[in-house]
């Protein structure tokens, strides 16, 4: 059990990281803060936290545990925050969805104390922000990834890997540099392909006409488009290399496609519908998958 979490960050991901641990009976006392200070009392006001905290350096006085949830963008100067407060014996992870460079500003910040840092990716979320939402299940049986570098030390690694299987969740371990190309792939693409599809559609002259005759596979296809801008405008920019890798791929796969149908070639389209209905049919959430 830790004594007390320090929580940068009180909104649906903090929020439901804290209600977690508490449930689970796992912490004793959880201080908060967020820079907005209606959300933090909000959050104490929901049993979310038990003590509002005016700083961020604050939040972490006397925590053994410290949970960043906060922008990526805004990971370095959080760090810059709290780091006189760090030491060897705190256990700090964060909840970004970009790990390059969340692990970069720790090294840069944190220095001799980058080691206390584990970095995590918890793969869950909702389309709504905000405490409100905030949702002690939020993390059961989801995947977490942890991404540790060469100057992590080993018994925060286990305590990391310990608390996130204590909520449930299942936890692998990938470089940042491995975390980042494949999450361009499965995550940071599919976003921007729906924020472009619902975009597209809008601006034409008859836009709103065509999504109110939009049905279940055009909800369900479009969902994530309700995502946070900032959340996402940050994650986008942090990862622009691998993402914009990703995009050409699909923009060439995309354009065969298009060759096909333009030039009434069935049976190739057919084919490659073939071949993608296939391997969706037999890909499985890790979600939903037995726990090892």
């Amino acid at each position: 059990m830790f004594e007390q979490l320090g929580l940068i960050g009180c909104g649906l991901m903090g929020g439901s990281f804290a209600l977690a641990l508490k449930r689970a009976g796992l912490v004793k006392r959880v201080v908060g803060y967020s820079k907005s200070p209606s959300t933090t009392e909000r959050a104490r006001q929901m049993g979310v936290i038990d003590v509002e905290a005016p700083s961020a350096l604050l939040a972490v006085s006397g925590a053994d545990i410290v949970l960043l949830a906060v922008p990526v963008a805004a990971t370095e100067a959080t760090f810059k925050a709290i780091k006189h407060l760090v030491t060897p014996q705190t256990l700090i992870m964060d909840v970004g969805s970009t790990k390059r460079d969340v692990v970069d500003a720790a090294r840069r910040v944190l220095r001799e104390h980058v080691g206390s840092f584990v970095p995590a990716h918890p793969i869950t979320g909702k389309e709504v922000a905000g405490v409100e939402h905030a949702d002690p299940d939020l993390y059961a049986g989801k995947q977490v990834i942890l991404t540790p570098i060469e100057r992590t030390l080993t018994a925060h690694l286990q305590r990391a890997t310990e608390v996130w299987s204590a909520l449930g969740c299942n936890v692998l371990q990938m470089s940042p540099e491995s975390h980042d190309a494949a999450f361009a792939a499965v995550s940071h693409l599919p976003h921007l392909i729906a924020f472009a599809m619902i975009n597209g559609i809008s601006s034409q002259d008859k836009g709103r006409d065509y999504l109110s005759l939009a049905g279940p596979g055009f909800r369900d296809f479009t969902r994530i488009a309700a995502s946070d801008p900032k959340v996402w405008r940050d994650i986008m920019i942090a990862n622009k290399e691998e993402l914009l890798a990703q995009s050409k791929i699909f923009q060439r796969t995309l354009q065969a496609m298009e060759l096909m149908i333009a030039s009434g070639n069935g049976d190739a389209l057919e084919d490659l519908i073939g071949q993608a209905s296939e391997t969706r049919a037999h890909w499985r959430m890790a979600s939903s998958r037995p726990h090892k």
